[in-house]
């Protein structure tokens, strides 16, 4: 009988394993699954009514792509805390705690590059300047090189353009801060409001070389340069001297369906099918019940996950999350006068 029931309990396993994993990306069932497993993190809903053609555009990053030269910190040199974050380490540096919205586009590529350049700036300037690096700019104007737009990009080649053409000012969409704000309204993925529904149509906007009415310097005075750009080791700890000694990064990974129902905890991945790629800004890590944790900022908006961050399982190349590194020094002596 043992004999009969074994393959029984085997066919059944694989039969749970297979239905698990064809889950809708937004059901209740999903939701459920998660949370039943009692594992390092909770599920709950992020999105209402929004198609999954519009979340896979989310994740809007080119894996495997073009790659910049590998620069090394030395990490064995560095006294490393057990956990530490940006935030609170540079406190009069605004644009660490802001979370951005990428809208209806694949430009997580642009918004992780140009999130960790503001930070870099206002950490390699000790705090005397402060700017919004305009996503607008980088998503419209960087071309080939960064992939194709909306509907993605190469983090590698982000960081590039930064450091060979440079970037102007911009805030968020309908802020008018800055030279080019970015122009792509954010949208009601979390409850029905008064954003636009969330979609994932949308073509990329043009690439315009001049700054909003009423706004000076003109584009090409209002530039800001990076010095050098780089990949970062795969290594954990270079990772983490990276991040200590220069700033947040940006990275990414492959995003599963699961991850959109990310709610609080240290995500790892448990069912679900591939979304994409998608880039992120990295700004810390620590250790949480046990679980080694990177500390990340999402551009999903404040109303996904944890009011916009997440927490990923460090150390293992979870997801590919240590596999896609990449930051940059900006160009200090641009900014004397202000210093």
């Amino acid at each position: 009988m043992w004999r009969l029931l074994a393959p029984l309990c085997c066919l059944l396993a694989l039969t749970s394993a297979w239905s698990n994993s064809h889950l809708h990306p937004l059901s209740d069932e999903l939701v459920n699954f998660i949370n039943k497993q009692n594992t390092t993190w909770q599920a709950g809903h992020n999105f209402y009514n929004v198609e999954v053609s519009y979340l896979k555009k989310l994740c809007g990053t080119i894996l495997g792509g073009p790659k910049l030269p590998r620069r090394v910190q030395f990490a064995d040199d560095i006294q490393l805390p057990e956990s530490f974050d940006a935030r609170e380490q540079w406190p009069n540096c605004p644009t660490i705690k802001e979370i951005r919205d990428q809208g209806s586009c694949g430009s997580c590529w642009a918004f992780g590059a140009v999130e960790a350049i503001s930070d870099r700036i206002c950490i390699h300037t000790n705090g005397h300047v402060n700017v919004e690096v305009s996503a607008e700019d980088m998503l419209t104007c960087c071309g080939g090189q960064c992939g194709d737009g909306c509907n993605g990009g190469y983090p590698a080649g982000a960081w590039n353009f930064w450091t060979k053409k440079g970037l102007v000012s911009g805030g968020l969409y309908d802020s008018h801060v800055g030279c080019k704000p970015y122009s792509i309204p954010p949208c009601e993925h979390h409850v029905n409001g008064t954003r636009p529904a969330c979609t994932g149509e949308g073509d990329t906007p043009r690439c315009s070389k001049t700054c909003e009415p009423g706004y000076a310097p003109s584009y090409k005075d209002d530039k800001h340069y990076g010095y050098s750009s780089y990949s970062v080791t795969s290594d954990e700890n270079e990772i983490k001297a990276e991040i200590y000694k220069n700033g947040p990064v940006e990275g990414a990974f492959t995003v599963y369906s699961d991850f959109l129902m990310y709610k609080s905890g240290v995500y790892q991945h448990l069912t679900g099918e591939i979304m994409g790629g998608h880039a992120i800004r990295i700004l810390g890590w620590g250790v949480e019940d046990g679980s080694p944790y990177w500390l990340v900022a999402n551009s999903w908006n404040t109303d996904w996950g944890d009011k916009g961050f997440f927490k990923i399982l460090r150390g293992q190349d979870h997801c590919g999350i240590e596999s896609e590194v990449v930051a940059g020094i900006p160009r200090t002596d641009q900014y004397w006068r202000q210093i």
